[in-house]
């Protein structure tokens, strides 16, 4: 019984989007609404096609990634710290976190984290 109950909260959970949206939307968009993109409530210039992004915002991403998924390893670590005894825990969490040190060591040495001025044409 409680199964059912689970998987009816689950699909009400997962289809209630749906439904508010549809109730709130409106009833005969326009055109001009329809076929412009909305970014913040500003109006879009240009194609988006010609713009393109520095490649550092994707290092600045894939980083930004890599430690967060690091970062999040560390709760399981958190977790279970109580349970290692003594000095042992501490060393280990020191030599994971000096695994990371070095990672924003090497990126940095590889000059990721310097911004090149962009030359106005």
């Amino acid at each position: 019984m409680y199964v059912v109950i689970f998987l009816l909260i689950a699909v009400i959970a997962g289809f209630s989007p749906f439904i508010v949206s549809k109730l709130v939307r409106p009833k005969s968009p326009t055109s001009e609404r329809t076929r412009t993109t909305y970014e913040c409530g500003a109006l879009p210039y240009g194609e988006a096609w010609n713009f393109r992004f520095g490649i550092a915002y994707y290092l600045y991403a894939l980083i930004f990634l890599a430690f967060d998924v690091d970062i999040l390893y560390l709760f399981p670590v958190a977790a279970a710290f109580d349970k290692v005894p003594g000095f042992r825990g501490i060393v280990e969490l020191l030599i994971f976190v000096g695994i990371l040190s070095l990672a924003i060591v090497y990126a940095w040495n590889k000059g990721v984290f310097t911004w090149k001025k962009k030359e106005v044409a």
